[in-house]
């Protein structure tokens, strides 16, 4: 994959779970990488050691990206440090209700939806003024394949990331001329301490129907987002990529 040394990349949600491992991986290839995070200030701060002592450039910035203010005075830092953002990675895992639909509230199942378009919204806004001044950006966000295959009680999740895969796409469309792609990167279950809380006897079924025949690991979906965030998927926007060992098959 092509290297653009020193290009900016803000990963939202970039300090644990598919964020960190973006986060080493953009790095490795010659970006500048901005880790945000929200409360995990230890994770940030080993994961921007492990970065800088491997030879790449890295920082952590704390921020709610659910609040429009404290998203504003990120990019502002970003800016003032290293200049414009040219990749956003969008990695923020919001909590969900996991409940069927006759046991949910409004309150649970609006306030995941309200909450994963906020942060959407707020972060693409925020950058997309820069990225059209330069006539160049790469927005990736991350959804999951329960926005086109339902499973019981992933109704919260599932709605909210199918509204992120459609927000892309009209972004996408309204950013184009600019230079700008936007595209969605949607895994399975991935290795990180969700999959943990999934019991044995489902993630048992999932494996024996992934013909790849294992759950991804973060670094699975950190490679497709890499190609997202480089020269080479230029001509790519609008998209969306199951990264799931073929356990659906778009």
């Amino acid at each position: 994959m092509t290297e653009r040394s020193g290009t900016v990349a803000l990963v939202a949600g970039g300090s644990r779970g598919i964020g960190a491992a973006t986060s080493r991986l953009l790095a490795s290839l010659g970006m500048r990488v901005v880790v945000n995070y929200r409360s995990s200030d230890a994770d940030a701060d080993a994961l921007v050691e492990a970065i800088r002592a491997a030879g790449g450039e890295a920082i952590a910035l704390r921020a709610d990206v659910r609040d429009p203010r404290e998203v504003d005075e990120l990019v502002k830092a970003v800016s003032a440090r290293w200049g414009a953002v040219e990749v956003l990675v969008n990695t923020v895992r919001i909590p969900f209700a996991i409940k069927s639909f006759q046991d949910m509230s409004w309150e649970e199942f609006g306030g995941k939806l309200h909450d994963e378009m906020l942060a959407a919204f707020t972060l693409t806004k925020a950058v997309a003024p820069a990225m059209i001044d330069q006539g160049y950006g790469r927005i990736v966000h991350i959804a999951t394949g329960l926005a086109r295959q339902p499973r019981t009680e992933m109704i919260a999740l599932g709605t909210s990331k199918a509204a992120l895969v459609q927000f892309a796409r009209y972004v996408a469309q309204e950013l184009g001329p600019f230079g700008i792609t936007v595209n969605v990167v949607s895994p399975g279950m991935v290795e990180t301490d969700v999959a943990g809380k999934v019991s044995p006897q489902v993630r048992a079924r999932l494996v024996a129907a992934t013909p790849l025949g294992r759950i991804a690991r973060p670094e699975d979906v950190a490679g497709v987002v890499a190609f997202y965030a480089s020269d080479e998927s230029g001509f790519m926007t609008g998209t969306y990529a199951p990264v799931n060992g073929g356990l659906a098959m778009d």
